[in-house]
C-alpha cells in the first residue's frame, strides 16, 4: 500500500477523544466531584442520578467548561465545581425531559423514569438542580451564578415552548431554532463562557467564548435532529425515531413539510397532527426528508453555525487547545454513525 493509500486509510482524529485526552486529568477531579456530591442519606438519590450520570454520555459541556479555563490558565482548580455544576444541570434537565416526554431510553438503555418512575426522577432532577446551585455559591462568583442560573432558567422556557408547538405542524423554523437554542445551546453558551470568567479575561474574549459555544451547540442539536432520521445512525444513544413518534418538530419536519407535495403534506397531517401511526411510517418519513432535500437543507443550517463558532475563536490567542475548540465545531457534522 503506498503512503498516500495509508494516509487515506487512516480516519481523522476524533476532536471529542482529543479534547478528552488533553483533560484526562482535570476530568478526573471533576468525576470524582460528580460522584462525592451527588451523594445523599436517601440511597435512591445517588443511585438514581448514578445511572444516568454512569451511562455512558461524552461530558461535553464540563469538558467545554474545562477547555475554555485552560484556554486562559493552565492551573487553576477553580472549574472543577462549575464544570461539576454544569453536569449536574444537563443531567437534570435529561432526567425531566425523559418524563416529560415519556421516553423509555436513553444512551441506548433503559430511561431512569422507565426503571426508577417518574416522580422519583423528577424529584432526583430537583436534588441535582439544588446541588449546582451549592456548587456556583461555593465558588463566590455572582458573574458565574448569574450566567448559569439564566442558562437553567432559558432551558425551563425551551422545553415548554417545545411542548406548546409539539405536533404543530404550522411551526416555523425561527420557532424551532427558538426552543433548539434555549434547550441546548445555551447550556453550551454558559459552560464557554464560564472559564473567561473566572481567568478575568476582558468582556470582548468573554463575549467570543459564550458566541463559539452557542454556536457550537446550535449546530450538534441540528445535526442530532437529522441523525434521528437515518435509520443506520447509533450515535445518538437512543432509538431512532424517537423524535418522529413523540411529534417534535425539528428542522428536517419543518423543511419536508414545506417542500411536500400533496400527497406528502397529507402524510405529515396524518402522523404529526393527528398520530395516527403506522410500522412503516417512520421508514416513509426519512424518504421523504430525503428526497424533498430536507436532510442537506438542515445540514447547511448546521454547517453555517459551525463556521460561526470558528469565526468566534478569531478573538482568542492561538494554542493547541484553541485547534482542539476549532475541530470541535466540525466534529458536528463529522461524526459517525
Amino acid at each position: 500500500m503506498s503512503k498516500l493509500a495509508q494516509a487515506q486509510a487512516i480516519p481523522p482524529p476524533n476532536p471529542l477523544e482529543e479534547l478528552t485526552a488533553h483533560l484526562s486529568d482535570d476530568m478526573k477531579s471533576v468525576n470524582a466531584l460528580i460522584l462525592e456530591r451527588m451523594n445523599s442519606e436517601v440511597p435512591l438519590i445517588p443511585q438514581l442520578a448514578g445511572y444516568l450520570i454512569a451511562a455512558g454520555g461524552k461530558r461535553i459541556r464540563p469538558l467545554m467548561t474545562l477547555a475554555s479555563t485552560r484556554l486562559f490558565d493552565q492551573t487553576t482548580d477553580r472549574p472543577y465545581r462549575l464544570a461539576t455544576a454544569v453536569e449536574f444541570i444537563h443531567t437534570a434537565t435529561l432526567l425531566h425531559d425523559d418524563v416529560v416526554d415519556e421516553s423509555d431510553q436513553r444512551r441506548g438503555q433503559a430511561s431512569a423514569n422507565t426503571l426508577f418512575g417518574n416522580q422519583s426522577s423528577v424529584l432526583v432532577g430537583d436534588f441535582l438542580f439544588s446541588k449546582s446551585f451549592e456548587l456556583m455559591v461555593e465558588d463566590g462568583s455572582i458573574d458565574v451564578l448569574d450566567i448559569l442560573s439564566k442558562a437553567s432558567a432559558v432551558i425551563a422556557e425551551g422545553e415548554v415552548l417545545q411542548l406548546s408547538i409539539q405536533n404543530t405542524l404550522e411551526t416555523t423554523l425561527d420557532q424551532y431554532l427558538q426552543v433548539i437554542s434555549a434547550k441546548t445551546a445555551a447550556l453550551f453558551a454558559a459552560a464557554c463562557e464560564i472559564g473567561p470568567v473566572i481567568t478575568g479575561q476582558p468582556s470582548e474574549i468573554r463575549q467570543a467564548m459564550r458566541n463559539y459555544g452557542h454556536h457550537v451547540g446550535m449546530a450538534f442539536q441540528i445535526a442530532d435532529d437529522v441523525l434521528d432520521y437515518q435509520s443506520n445512525t447509533k450515535e445518538l444513544g437512543k432509538s431512532i425515531g424517537d423524535d418522529f413518534k413523540e411529534g417534535k418538530m425539528t428542522a428536517p419536519v419543518i423543511f419536508a413539510y414545506e417542500f411536500a407535495d400533496e400527497k406528502g403534506k397529507k402524510f405529515w397531517i396524518r402522523t404529526f397532527e393527528q398520530k395516527e401511526l403506522t410500522e412503516k411510517d417512520l421508514e416513509h418519513a426519512q424518504k421523504l426528508i430525503k428526497t424533498t432535500g430536507s436532510s442537506q437543507k438542515t445540514l447547511d443550517l448546521a454547517q453555517n453555525h459551525i463556521k460561526l463558532a470558528q469565526n468566534a475563536l478569531k478573538n482568542v490567542g492561538d494554542s493547541e487547545m484553541k485547534s482542539i475548540l476549532h475541530q470541535l465545531a466540525d466534529y458536528a457534522l463529522t461524526r459517525k454513525n
